[in-house]
């Protein structure tokens, strides 16, 4: 593997690792103001990660169903982390920041680990295939006669 294709690869990673993560914190803004974890909002979030990753990081194919894939679980996982961290901050009486700092990533994830449901994952698992399907699928080409 060229020098290229390894700094192409770890770019497109560090890509899907960040959309992952700006995807569980949109998400994280929805549960909040739903006041529920919604781990139905796995099915679009993972829509819309498989389709920025098709269109901005790599090209329709293995290595997008991939990234989409991984990144849809990595938001999964965020949401919930950041879930444990708000109620950590709640029953503290301090702010977010703080809570996670004092918590560490350790309790968290222990946190996180409980919280999570048999229907959490089953979602996060549909999420996870329904990424991979789109950002595996060339997108259609557009017609430009009127019909």
């Amino acid at each position: 593997m060229s020098a290229r294709a390894s700094m192409v690869n770890t770019l497109a990673l560090f890509s899907a690792a960040m959309l992952g993560l700006a995807g569980g914190a949109v998400w994280m803004v929805a549960a909040m103001y739903l006041r529920h974890p919604a781990p139905w909002l796995a099915l679009p979030i993972g829509a819309l990660l498989a389709l920025t990753i098709r269109t901005s990081v790599r090209p329709a194919g293995a290595g997008a169903a991939l990234l989409a894939a991984a990144a849809t679980l990595l938001a999964t996982f965020y949401v919930n982390m950041l879930i444990a961290s708000v109620l950590v901050a709640g029953n503290m009486g301090i702010g977010l920041i703080d809570a996670m700092k004092t918590a560490g990533v350790g309790m968290l994830w222990q946190l996180t680990r409980l919280a999570l449901s048999p229907a959490d994952l089953v979602y996060a698992a549909i999420g996870m295939l329904l990424a991979a399907w789109l950002a595996w699928r060339q997108p259609r080409p557009r017609s430009s006669k009127l019909s």
